[in-house]
């Protein structure tokens, strides 16, 4: 980096320890884009882990920074709400997605309810050679020791492949699914998008889609597919449009992008750390530990959000009520007192599950299960066929402070 790029550098992210406490906002997306969020994390843990930021483009909130603190909050929902929104950034009024994670029992039971039998344990043992099959001809399709973008051709080929599985949606228009995932966590600032009006257009269109699709669905013997359980379950066959749509939108980025920005997070965690690649290479059977340790490691979803439905205290701190308050999952997967050298990558780590980035308590990503199965099956049909992919250049990150991920990571291959 030379002198000129390093002084660009500290001037969008000056020294975290250098500015006020006060005036720390962990939400600005450009600390995510250029990776430099770390130690304003390790700060607000040491200095002040229940902090409140009053001025961000998101409005006032509450970080909740360590493990335990944020476990209290999930753990809580009574008190902590997820109605309304579980992103740092609120709704547009005019535009509302209600979704299932942003609700409160008892409509939240319900409907996860109604989708959960997709990912019950003998359906996954089902998706499994799916899975492998699928995983074994997008690998055996790359060029060998030629620069590829890993994220286009691996993550997101994959991922949405198996979404459209999940939907039961027409396979020649699966690359539809990733867009549509890009578009709903995008804004203005994203660069996949121009305007909130072309966003609205374009989940529109997606609604328009999948409306076709539940017409056909409701009309038919209930089948095994997600918008067959949606259009037949007891709790979701009245739901209005938007109703439908948001949990839609939920349900292709609960899928799309927490396993897609994984999948490039494990290539690139490795790389950095060449020695847990060698003990990856001498021993096989740690690869399902060494899932956890990636999605642990990558946090593919930075925060959630509640809002307090009441004064309460936490940390010592009086949050009030209708405080916007941010659980930051990529701090409290780094917290030392719970995880031992956290911010290091093992792939042997004891306890491995241990991590939150599925989240915890009623919200507890219901397809986590699901996720760590699709990693499993790559990185058992990759140390097959590969020595080592090699990260070659620079990964681009998502300018987000929600999704943690990669639009471009380049790799060569090396038989």
């Amino acid at each position: 980096m030379s002198e000129a790029d390093s002084d660009v550098t500290a001037s969008i992210d000056p020294d975290p320890y250098a500015i006020p406490l006060d005036e720390i906002d962990v939400s600005r997306r450009e600390l995510f884009e250029n990776n430099t969020f770390d130690k304003y994390f390790e700060r607000l843990r040491k200095e002040d882990p229940v902090h409140y930021c009053a001025q961000s483009e998101y409005g006032p909130y509450w970080s909740i920074t360590k493990y335990n603190d944020i476990m209290q909050v999930e753990k809580n929902h009574k008190v902590f709400s997820s109605e309304g929104g579980i992103a740092i950034d609120d709704q547009d009024e005019d535009f509302e997605l209600p979704m299932f994670i942003a609700m409160d029992p008892p409509k939240h039971d319900l409907q996860r309810m109604t989708v959960t039998p997709v990912v019950a344990p003998q359906n996954l043992v089902k998706l499994e050679s799916t899975i492998r099959e699928r995983v074994a001809e997008i690998l055996d399709s790359l060029p060998l020791e030629e620069t590829f973008n890993w994220v286009d051709r691996v993550s997101i080929e994959l991922t949405t492949q198996m979404l459209a599985t999940l939907f039961d949606f027409p396979f020649e228009d699966r690359h539809k699914l990733t867009r549509w995932s890009d578009v709903a966590t995008a804004d203005e600032e994203s660069g996949i998008i121009e305007s909130e009006e072309q966003r609205r257009e374009e989940l529109l269109e997606c609604l328009a889609y999948f409306t076709e699709l539940w017409n056909q669905r409701v009309n038919a013997e209930p089948g095994n597919d997600l918008i067959s359980m949606l259009a037949h379950g007891e709790a979701t066959r009245n739901m209005e449009p938007m109703e439908y749509l948001g949990n839609l939108i939920l349900l292709i980025v609960g899928g799309n992008d927490t396993t897609r920005n994984s999948i490039s997070g494990g290539v690139l965690a490795l790389n950095e750390y060449p020695d847990q690649y060698q003990k990856l290479r001498d021993d096989h059977s740690l690869i399902p530990s060494m899932v956890s340790e990636i999605i642990r490691w990558q946090t593919p979803l930075a925060h959630m959000r509640r809002r307090a439905l009441e004064d309460t205290e936490l940390g010592g701190k009086l949050i009030k009520k209708g405080d916007k308050v941010v659980m930051w999952y990529v701090s409290g997967n780094r917290d030392e007192d719970v995880i031992d050298r956290a911010s290091e990558f093992i792939i042997d780590r004891p306890l491995a599950r241990r991590h939150l980035s599925f989240g915890f308590g009623i919200h507890r990503c219901m397809g986590n299960r699901l996720a760590e199965m699709q990693l499993r099956i790559v990185w058992e049909e990759i140390v097959q066929r590969f020595h080592t992919v090699e990260v070659v250049g620079e990964p681009v990150r998502i300018r987000s402070c929600f999704v943690k991920g990669y639009s471009e990571l380049p790799v060569r291959l090396h038989a």
